[in-house]
């Protein structure tokens, strides 16, 4: 096994401030940015907080940026970065620091409460849902989301406008709506709720301009942008503005009246 000594910049601080300290460590073949963390925990910083679990990239707890990208430190191969170059690891830079490499993700939480969840088809019972293939294959990419944060976190509207926050419940959370307004027992509608319409007035879908950084983050490779985001968007803009949609509401209207 060959190894050489690399060069490391990590963040080092809390909410107070902080700032970049240099390091130089070990690097053996086969190794992720975790596996240096830990050496640099284990031999030159002791006190230094990183968020971890799995080690295998699916948790997502170990959310970083190296080099300014949005990654998982566990899934991101040493291999991948020349040798001679300085691998610099901050924190998320979309949520609060913590300590450290540790931020406050809370954010994400929060906007998981508002999201209405699953709504049962009425006279079904558990183990009695009847769905043909291709309507369970479609919502089911989104599914594989392990909540990283990663999208959430490299999304210029929730990164770059702190204002934004309260309205924009971020690409992780929209895509859990368009889950919900694709499966097709969802019974939503019928309870008085209209997912699409509420993903434009509730979760601040018209922030999203479809740049595909969530998609390009993304460690299970979730097409957010192509297979959630845009068709939400088309739905959502299908139900405004829709001519026949818009005659049938006046109709309904007059005829209340």
């Amino acid at each position: 096994m060959s190894s050489y000594e690399a060069r490391f910049q990590v963040w080092r601080g809390d909410e107070r401030g902080g700032d970049l300290q240099d390091f130089t460590v070990e690097v053996n073949d086969g190794e992720v940015v975790l596996d240096i963390v830990h050496r640099l925990q284990a031999t030159q910083a002791p006190d230094l907080a990183v968020r971890w679990n799995c080690k295998a990239g699916k948790c997502g707890s170990c959310s970083a940026e190296v080099n300014g990208r949005p990654r998982l430190l566990c899934m991101t191969r040493m291999s991948v970065f020349d040798r001679a170059e300085t691998v610099t690891i901050t924190p998320l830079r979309a949520f609060p620091v913590i300590r450290d490499l540790v931020t406050d993700v809370g954010f994400n939480y929060q906007k998981a409460r508002e999201v209405p969840a699953f709504v049962p088809p009425p006279g079904l019972g558990p183990g009695e849902y009847r769905m043909f293939q291709e309507d369970v294959d479609r919502p089911q990419e989104f599914r594989k989301c392990i909540e990283c944060f990663l999208c959430q976190n490299t999304c210029h509207v929730v990164r770059d406008h702190e204002e934004n926050k309260q309205a924009f419940a971020g690409p992780r959370y929209l895509m859990r709506v368009a889950e919900l307004d694709m499966h097709p027992l969802d019974a939503a509608a019928g309870s008085g709720l209209d997912r699409g319409r509420a993903a434009q007035d509730d979760h601040g879908l018209g922030y999203c301009n479809i740049t595909k950084c969530c998609t390009e983050v993304c460690p299970e490779g979730i097409k957010i942008t192509d297979n959630a985001l845009i068709p939400l968007k088309e739905r959502a803009v299908d139900r405004k503005y829709d001519p026949l949609v818009w005659l049938g509401s006046r109709i309904r209207r007059r005829s209340g009246g």
